[in-house]
């Protein structure tokens, strides 16, 4: 007959606690991941919208075209190329934008009204402008028309 000793059974039972402990604290991270994760999730569209419509046009006004690109819709792109884009933008024409608004008409549309600056003949000029956002899966993209 096999048999454990008394100080084999201890031992076993101490990796046992160790493993629990182990596998608790595991749980309780991607409990805490996931709380996190709920709770960006109920920022409001506007919010979010607002934020990246900023990073894109932060990334035209700096003239990192690849960065501006990455915000297009799916649709968008896939009847733009990157090169496209690229070629379609002019380097250096906005000197500033500011998103003031967000205005969601529908669930997954909003409008978007910016406040942009550029230069054109020497001279700064400040215009409104609007665009499109649009949610597809779990984030919010600008149409390009």
């Amino acid at each position: 007959m096999n048999s454990l000793s008394t100080q084999q059974v201890e031992k076993l039972g101490y990796f046992q606690v160790l493993r629990g402990i182990a596998t608790a604290g595991l749980l309780a991270t991607v409990i805490a991941g996931l709380t996190a994760c709920a709770a960006l999730e109920r920022r409001a569209p506007q919010e979010v919208i607002k934020e990246r419509a900023q990073a894109r046009w932060n990334a035209l006004v700096k003239g990192d075209i690849r960065a501006a690109y990455a915000y297009l819709s799916p649709g968008s792109k896939a009847v733009m190329t990157e090169d496209d884009y690229r070629d379609s933008i002019k380097r250096g024409f906005w000197k500033s934008a500011v998103v003031e608004k967000v205005i969601c008409p529908a669930p997954d549309s909003c409008d978007v009204g910016t406040a942009i600056e550029y230069e054109i003949q020497g001279r700064r000029i400040k215009t409104p402008t609007k665009e499109t956002w649009i949610r597809e899966g779990s984030d919010w993209w600008y149409v390009q028309k």
